[in-house]
């Protein structure tokens, strides 16, 4: 992932573990982990880092999802490997503020573009 990719918006945050995505309480409901990159912080770092500070899990920000060619998106998502299945103290958010939801069911209320793509592809049939 270039630098300049991850400057131009927000970075989601992808952290599926066991069959469940990583969902964070937001003031519009439950979303992705989310924000803004640091100056020259790649979305994979980015996306590490909120995960942490929000949450207290660690996470490899290993990958991130490509939008399709006819899609708009104006920030980067970005797959994380869960490294800890304790969060550590710390996190912005009460443990809960923070919800793991079968991706089965967080594929509708995911927004159309490259992270409803993937859990689509991800989901038990």
């Amino acid at each position: 992932m270039a630098l300049e990719q991850a400057a131009q918006g927000m970075v989601q945050a992808v952290v599926i573990h066991n069959g469940r995505l990583l969902l964070v309480d937001q003031p519009d409901g439950s979303e992705l982990p989310s924000g803004i990159p640091e100056p020259a912080e790649s979305a994979e770092a980015t996306a590490a880092r909120l995960v942490y500070e929000l949450t207290g899990y660690l996470v490899d920000g290993s990958s991130t999802l490509e939008p399709q060619a006819a899609q708009e998106d104006p920030g980067s998502a970005v797959l994380c490997q869960l490294l800890t299945e304790d969060p550590s103290d710390g996190a912005r958010l009460t443990p809960e503020q923070i919800h793991w939801v079968p991706v089965a069911a967080a594929v509708d209320a995911t927004p159309p573009g490259a992270v409803r793509d993937y859990l689509e592809g991800h989901t038990p049939v």
